[in-house]
């Protein structure tokens, strides 16, 4: 993970494509329990944030953040990831991974207008209507020769990487293929 010093040299671009150390110590340091904070289905919102109240003979009762108590069905209430993976780079690192906390760090990402955020191999991006500096020169510059974990997620950084593994003449794949091996 980059230093805020470290991102600098992205611009202005840079609060739109990481968090800043201090909101990564804040996150660290939230409190969270694990045995009772959930995602639950909703019919209005699809899923809320929720607190285990209470478990009984398959049903599960929570109450939700913004004050209502439901008894839902134990597959209606989904783990919630701790407060360190809020607004991710890259989903798969999470520890429960399922539509709710998917859903909800896109959504937290794109409210602090991070567009870009990688699920494995693949880059999701949600489109923000509007323009963003996280396309200036700069920014491309940064992204120049780095490889994919080395930097924010980012078109940039897929479309160099594909750039300089066509210049080698090998691909992603065999790229994390001959990672993978040197790993084990």
């Amino acid at each position: 993970m980059s230093s805020d010093g470290e991102m600098a040299v992205f611009g202005p671009a840079a609060l739109f494509l990481r968090k800043s150390e201090k909101e990564r110590a804040e996150a660290q340091n939230r409190p969270f329990d694990s045995k009772t904070a959930c995602f639950v289905s909703d019919d209005k919102e699809l899923y809320v944030k929720a607190e285990i109240q209470e478990r009984t003979d398959g049903k599960i009762t929570v109450k939700t953040t913004d004050d209502r108590t439901l008894t839902v069905k134990e597959d209606q209430v989904f783990p919630m990831n701790p407060p360190k993976f809020d607004k991710i780079e890259d989903m798969v690192m999470m520890t429960h991974l399922h539509e709710p906390a998917v859903l909800f760090n896109l959504k937290e990402r794109y409210a602090a207008w991070m567009i870009y955020t990688y699920s494995g191999l693949f880059c999701v991006t949600v489109n923000p209507y509007k323009w963003l500096p996280v396309y200036n020169p700069e920014v491309v510059q940064a992204y120049r020769g780095k490889k994919r974990m080395e930097v924010p997620p980012h078109i940039f950084a897929l479309s160099d990487n594909a750039y300089q593994f066509m210049l080698t003449g090998t691909s992603a794949a065999d790229q994390t293929r001959s990672e993978s091996f040197l790993s084990e």
